[in-house]
């Protein structure tokens, strides 16, 4: 659905987007992290014809998205960080005049526009004006503009910036459920690390303009980071010795091992330990998160650099 070789941007002396490629295959939902100014926001702009490319090829849907701008944006929805719906308007009316925009006829458009204020739970306010909607409700009524023409692939960036933890959670319920049941391709940009994390099963992360990452938030996770296993010992001295048994690092009383399998190999080291009379008094397996990932990538946390 979406490939891109060599995808550069330049602005002036700046290279915003230097030499992507990418490949996203239909169904998929994927999400592109990176500081702001790594590249992210400027490679979904080339992508649904906002700006050209300064060189590269991309293409979209099977489209070239600079021969064939007024194809690409048929088959795409893209909803960015700010509110598209006018405020003084009422929400139903800019569904029905979106999808008139797209060339539906008043009825598809309204039956589709009743379908999906059904679907993202918009019933009790889509006739009131957007100027009086919640945040949440105004980002569902967007989501709602950006798939009213049914698009292939739909392109979210940062949709839940600026909402409170309920809801971001429902906000994203409401799109993995949108994705089951209309298949559609999802790429999105955020900040929030637990929401690529939860959402996406493939996660990109881009930094200066480059893909340095790209895979499954699971095999990032242990390839960059690695589960941690921390022992407690009653002395300094056991702490060594199930070091020099186990590997790891002796820190005090405290032994860190770091594998990839840590739930799985926690209790034969346990037991391996007993076995040569060295009884942890403690132990705990910490799981290692994207914003760990990130921060080995790159040396910076993502909102250090979003900050």
């Amino acid at each position: 659905m979406i490939e891109t070789r060599g995808l550069t941007k330049h602005f002036k002396d700046v290279r915003a987007v230097d030499g992507i490629d990418l490949s996203v295959r239909r169904g998929e939902l994927v999400a592109l992290l990176g500081p702001n100014g790594a590249g992210k926001s400027t490679t979904l702009r080339m992508l649904t014809t906002l700006i050209p490319p300064t060189a590269g090829t991309a293409t979209v849907a099977g489209l070239d998205v600079v021969k064939k701008q007024r194809e690409v944006r048929q088959r795409i929805g893209y909803i960015g960080q700010g509110n598209g719906a006018g405020h003084s308007q009422r929400g139903r009316d800019e569904l029905i005049s979106q999808g008139r925009a797209y060339g539906m006829s008043v009825r598809s458009a309204r039956t589709r526009a009743a379908e999906l204020t059904e679907s993202l739970g918009l019933g009790d306010v889509i006739d009131r004006t957007v100027s009086t909607l919640s945040g949440g409700q105004r980002r569902r009524l967007d989501i709602a503009m950006g798939l009213i023409h049914e698009p292939d692939i739909l392109f979210l960036d940062e949709p839940s910036t600026g909402l409170d933890p309920q809801n971001r959670a429902n906000l994203q319920d409401h799109i993995l459920r949108l994705r089951a049941r209309h298949e559609t391709t999802i790429v999105l940009t955020t900040h929030y690390l637990d929401e690529a994390d939860s959402m996406a099963e493939r996660v990109i992360v881009v930094d200066h303009g480059r893909i340095i990452a790209d895979d499954t938030p699971e095999r990032l996770k242990a390839k960059h980071v690695g589960d941690k296993i921390t022992l407690g010992f009653a002395t300094d001295e056991d702490a060594a010795r199930a070091a020099r048994k186990q590997g790891g690092e002796a820190y005090g009383r405290e032994l860190q091992i770091t594998t990839e399998q840590a739930p799985r190999q926690v209790l034969e080291i346990v037991d391996d330990l007993r076995a040569d009379g060295l009884t942890p008094t403690e132990v705990e397996v910490t799981r290692p998160t994207l914003d760990d990932v990130f921060l080995t990538l790159t040396g910076r946390s993502l909102r250090e650099g979003a900050a």
